[in-house]
């Protein structure tokens, strides 16, 4: 579908998600495979949100972090997972000019926001493991809300910026992305016009919210890793770094994929690997979180026993 300009241009109304397969059976197996994926994301989240708030025990700044790492993972899964099976199962695979710029904006501030979080959970161990006794006071409630609001006001500033950048370009046809839902560099590869401007903007603020964070989240681990050696114990120095393991490794199947899609020109833009890559940070991280969290943490485990037992008495 088409909108015609003041200068009788067209203009791309809505967009094609192509998604992965065009053959019916395969995208009932892939719609079969994909709801599994989503809906242990959103329970598995939705249990370690529901235990923290629960457990009087998990009211700390970790688990704080935690519990808003969980409910980024819901939202962000839920911005792109729900339309794509809805698409495997019907021949429409339309998305109104509207409905993807705010997927795209909604998509961006989640997956910052959670971005950011990581960093904020990264100074959060390196607190724990180099300043113990002053956790609490480096650490306040105060500090803890105003970092968690600083983490959803950048991501969602800095998210629009992006999507205004990429939306305002024109649109004139094709209007086909090979993709399963409007990201960035998918859609922007349509543009009738020169990219390389916003492909340099796009850069700068790649630099700023991936490279820098990136490079926060090593400098901590890296001062940790010292503070860690120092320890004569060897339990000592096992139990501190295996607090640490669950969030390096999330952080790895985040901040890698990611990398590779935001940080690089559109010359070296690869529709198919993009689908594939995209779902590691998208699909497989959201995934990931409350497996790794909840498998190697004592905490998490004792707090679902414990709601168990509770609800067995009642």
């Amino acid at each position: 579908m088409w909108m015609l300009s003041e200068h009788n241009q067209s203009w791309v109304a809505e967009f094609i998600l192509l998604g992965f397969s065009s053959d019916s059976i395969s995208n009932r197996i892939l719609f079969i495979v994909f709801l599994i994926l989503y809906l242990s994301s959103i329970l598995g989240n939705g249990l370690i949100v529901i235990l923290i708030c629960l457990d009087s025990h998990l009211h700390t700044p970790m688990y704080f972090f935690l519990c808003i790492l969980s409910l980024l993972d819901m939202g962000y899964v839920t911005t792109t997972m729900p339309q794509m099976l809805v698409h495997l199962l019907t021949h429409s695979q339309d998305i109104s000019f509207a409905g993807c710029w705010m997927q795209m904006y909604v998509f961006g501030a989640l997956g910052l926001s959670e971005g950011i979080i990581f960093v904020v959970m990264a100074y959060d161990r390196y607190v724990a493991i180099c300043y113990p006794l002053r956790y609490t006071i480096m650490l306040s409630w105060g500090l803890c809300t105003r970092l968690a609001a600083g983490t959803w006001v950048c991501g969602f500033s800095f998210s629009l910026i992006h999507t205004f950048l990429t939306m305002r370009l024109p649109y004139c046809g094709p209007n086909i992305v090979n993709h399963y839902f409007c990201e960035g560099p998918s859609v922007r590869s349509l543009a009738c016009m020169d990219t390389h401007l916003i492909e340099m903007v796009d850069l700068v603020m790649g630099v700023f919210m991936v490279a820098t964070p990136v490079s926060l989240i090593l400098a901590s681990y890296i001062r940790i890793t010292l503070a860690i050696l120092k320890i004569k114990s060897t339990r000592g120095r096992f139990k501190a770094f295996s607090t640490c393991a669950s969030h390096l490794t999330v952080v790895t199947f985040f901040y890698g994929p990611a990398t590779y899609i935001y940080m690089r020109p559109n010359s070296n833009y690869s529709s198919e690997c993009d689908k594939q890559v995209s779902l590691f940070y998208n699909v497989f991280t959201a995934l990931l979180n409350p497996i790794v969290y909840s498998l190697r943490n004592k905490d998490i485990k004792g707090a679902f026993l414990k709601v168990m037992k509770r609800g067995r008495v009642a």
